[in-house]
């Protein structure tokens, strides 16, 4: 059971958890949901030179193919966050992962860029919702004093992704081609999409929080909720300009060899599974900006070394699991913080619509990607290091938003203390 909340939080939306669903469980349930999630997106990124060379792809042009993800996603997350508060999460959550196990699927037997194009576009039409309504089921199980944690916890699913799913996808992919992947991610996905709908508790009906439901037009004028959906897009646009060309970059650039790819993923997601948790922890003690800023700077050293002025002496591991540790020191906070901003009846929406924002940032990082970066001869890339300088301008904007959601935030609580009194 959930405890009640800490005096001057706002209190959770009634009657979400039932007495036999615990945080923990509901925490475990939706974490394995993101993995699915993250690791369908994760794949298509280290295996863009296996399916690039079987359908005759540039390897220049592999943004598009996650681009076109994260595009749909964006759509739909837009659309999304005028109406999800109107239906039950387990519900509308079950259909959205039914589109997605589809969407992964049809990936499978794409035979051209258009088609694969056009099945990547149904994952992340589905793919988007899906997150947000996770997010907002956590949101309504766990408590602010303890979100941090909760968030780490759920957001360690891109780790785990990375150690067991990405190394297991490229084996498959070398073992029996590039769409083994998406059909088996796909069966797994249909099978841990009908245990965690079974098990997950129903949420209020709708009833009862739609007649208490703020027009989501003005909850986008709250200048706190636009700080939110800011710093998610300045946390992700950096990322995505880099990490859909990040395994060619380090194959035909750096020189790792492909037969070891997985090896960077496995040990990276090892690594940032701890760091993630660790992330989250220290949200809850010390505070958001702080851990965001911290993480930032690691993340402008690496981009440093490992882009902008590659240093051949340090090795490509190092410089991935820094990568990979810098991001989760500047993601997890950034959820765990603004999943305060939204009212109870209003969290659906304001995930779908900071799911919309991270994914169009993904999007647009991506395309920011194809348009500067062109292909050598030999298959590597020229213009990474632009992309690197793009990243760090918009990293040193993260920690000045999050500093200006928890001023806000802080207000807030102490006003509710004074109506109270």
């Amino acid at each position: 059971m959930a405890t009640p909340p800490a005096p001057g939080a706002r209190a959770l939306a009634p009657a979400v958890l039932t007495p036999q669903a615990s945080e923990r469980r509901i925490v475990f349930l939706i974490g394995a949901i993101q993995f699915i999630n993250v690791l369908d997106f994760m794949m298509v990124m280290p295996l863009g030179p296996d399916f690039a060379r079987a359908l005759g792809i540039p390897s220049s042009k592999l943004g598009l193919v996650g681009g076109s993800y994260t595009a749909a996603a964006a759509l739909a997350g837009i659309a999304g966050a005028f109406f999800l508060d109107r239906f039950d999460r387990r519900g509308a959550l079950a259909v959205a992962l039914a589109g997605l196990v589809a969407g992964t699927v049809a990936g499978g037997v794409a035979t051209g860029l258009a088609t694969l194009l056009a099945a990547r576009v149904v994952a992340g039409a589905f793919g988007g919702p899906a997150a947000a309504l996770s997010l907002a089921i956590v949101t309504d199980a766990v408590p602010p004093d303890r979100r941090g944690r909760a968030m780490g916890a759920v957001m360690s699913a891109f780790s785990i992704a990375s150690v067991l799913g990405v190394p297991a996808g490229l084996e498959l992919a070398r073992i029996g081609g590039w769409r083994a992947p998406f059909f088996t991610v796909g069966a797994l996905g249909a099978l841990i999409a009908a245990i965690a709908v079974t098990l997950l508790p129903r949420s209020p009906r709708p009833t009862a929080t739609r007649a208490a439901a703020t027009p989501f037009r003005d909850v986008l004028r709250r200048p706190i909720v636009l700080f939110a959906l800011a710093a998610i897009a300045v946390a992700v646009i950096a990322n995505f300009a880099l990490i859909p060309n990040l395994s060619a970059y380090l194959q035909f650039n750096l020189g790792y060899p492909r037969a070891h790819l997985g090896l960077l993923y496995l040990v990276g997601g090892a690594v940032s599974f701890g760091t993630m948790r660790l992330a989250g922890w220290l949200s809850d003690r010390y505070g958001a900006p702080t851990v965001a800023a911290g993480g930032s700077l690691g993340f402008i050293a690496v981009l440093a070394v490992g882009f902008i002025h590659p240093i051949a002496s340090i090795p490509v591991l190092l410089i991935f699991v820094a990568f990979m540790v810098s991001g989760s020191f500047r993601f997890v906070p950034v959820q765990a913080l603004s999943s305060r901003v939204p009212e109870p009846s209003e969290r659906a929406r304001f995930m779908s619509a900071q799911s919309a924002m991270q994914h169009l940032a993904s999007a647009t990082g991506a395309m920011i990607g194809a348009y500067v970066l062109t292909e050598r001869a030999d298959g590597g890339l020229v213009g990474m290091d632009r992309l690197a300088w793009f990243a760090v301008a918009t990293s040193l904007l993260l920690p000045i938003l999050l500093l200006a959601i928890d001023r806000r935030l802080r207000n807030r609580g102490a006003a509710d203390v004074h109506a109270r009194a």
